[in-house]
């Protein structure tokens, strides 16, 4: 009986666990901006994976069902994740706001522009299994990320 506290103080922090790796949206300094975009990356690549064995399984004789339930649920996910790191990291944290008329508005425009594009292209590769949604994702983060480190000075 004494372990049941123990034992219920163990469950209640691997209940919350889940939500444990999300970048918290205090600017406490500590995450870095080269592996949020390694992150991208590599959750595009889980993307186009998935896309692969979604039509492979589709153009079998008999379809493995329960995979390809798995396969479309894991490009969600990572699609998903993308949208996150997007919007949480980057739109919410690192892209200041720059009005009108004021030195560097093209440059905040443009980076807009390109974290909207991530974002649709990633909306479409849960939509579907077309590879030149994610083949966009890694074009558009390729063209935002050189403008980012051009503003923050760091070469990649």
């Amino acid at each position: 009986m004494r372990r049941f506290p123990l034992v219920l103080f163990f469950l209640l922090l691997t209940a919350g666990a889940s939500s444990l790796y999300a970048h918290c949206e205090i600017p406490c300094g500590i995450y870095g901006d080269s592996l949020r975009f390694e992150l991208i990356r590599e959750h595009v690549l889980t993307v186009e994976k998935s896309m692969r064995e979604i039509e492979a399984i589709g153009k079998s004789k008999k379809p493995d069902l329960h995979q390809l339930v798995r396969w479309v649920d894991n490009k969600e996910e990572h699609a998903r994740l993308i949208q996150d790191i997007v919007s949480q990291y980057f739109l919410h944290q690192r892209i200041k706001p720059i009005a009108e008329g004021e030195p560097g508005r093209e440059l905040y425009v443009r980076k807009l522009e390109l974290m909207h594009r991530i974002l649709v292209s990633a909306m479409k590769c849960k939509q579907g299994t077309d590879l030149q949604d994610a083949a966009r994702i890694r074009e558009d983060l390729h063209c935002f990320e050189d403008l980012y480190w051009e503003e923050h000075g760091h070469a990649h």
